[in-house]
């Protein structure tokens, strides 16, 4: 039995689990948007790369509005850094701020390196987040400095590029997306791209090395269940009838 009926998906002629794990295969791996019709292929379902284009911008972004909606209060440890984009033959950067667990805060991609930049990145955190770090992690980039201290923060700031490996080791997901799509086309699609893949990326980080294997498996399930919910789909694998809500939604015990 499949959900026809979702108010987000109406008008849609593909069952909601179909399209729910389309976008999942997208978002969740570094797949091709053809990769992804060989994958629904084999399962019996013949859709198009454009389709699964269309359901990723149109109902990703819905998704992942909702992730965020239902995440836990993260860290207040702020790790920042930024990465060199070329786009149509033009130097761009990538700002990302992460927190002490890994979990992508936000990112911004921005023309410059500069103080302004740096600012306008710590103001939509803080606007975002609703509140101020206790630390802050960066790297020797002066113009962090400069920025922290025209927002009047109070926060400790730390800068030692050896400190920052966390923000630095997340870009490697951008990266291998990168080589998939053959170099980003704008920077509107960068920032659009980005911003539906994190929140999804955040859902499904779940700590593996820290983890027993019953551990990892249940928060695996919790994550499924999770993802469901928020695609307003039917979960189609087969879990613990006794698992628990996912920790993530405010409604769970």
């Amino acid at each position: 039995m499949t959900t026809r009926s979702a108010p987000l998906y109406a008008g849609c002629r593909f069952p909601v689990e179909v399209i729910s794990y389309a976008i999942y295969l997208y978002y969740r791996f570094s797949l091709s948007l053809r990769m992804a019709e060989e994958m629904l292929a084999l399962r019996g379902d013949t859709v198009s790369h454009e389709t699964i284009r269309a359901w990723a911008l149109k109902f990703g972004q819905v998704i992942a509005n909702r992730i965020r909606q239902c995440r836990l209060a993260r860290g207040n440890w702020w790790h920042l850094d930024e990465v060199v984009l070329r786009i149509a033959g033009k130097k761009h950067y990538l700002w990302r701020a992460v927190d002490q667990d890994g979990f992508v805060l936000d990112v911004l991609v921005q023309s410059r390196r500069n103080k302004r930049a740096a600012k306008r990145l710590l103001r939509k955190l803080l606007t975002k987040q609703g509140r101020a770090p206790r630390v802050l992690i960066t790297d020797k980039l002066r113009f962090y400095a400069a920025a922290k201290k025209n927002l009047t923060l109070r926060c400790e700031h730390r800068q030692y590029k050896g400190l920052n490996n966390r923000a630095e080791n997340s870009h490697q997901p951008t990266r291998r997306r990168e080589r998939q799509m053959k170099r980003y086309k704008s920077p509107k699609q960068v920032q659009r791209f980005l911003a539906i893949h994190d929140p999804i990326a955040n859902l499904f980080y779940l700590h593996r090395d820290n983890r027993t294997v019953a551990e990892y498996r249940t928060a695996r399930g919790q994550a499924f269940q999770a993802w469901a919910e928020m695609a307003g789909a039917r979960l189609a694998v087969k879990t613990d009838p006794h698992l628990r809500a996912c920790a993530m939604c405010p409604t769970s015990a």
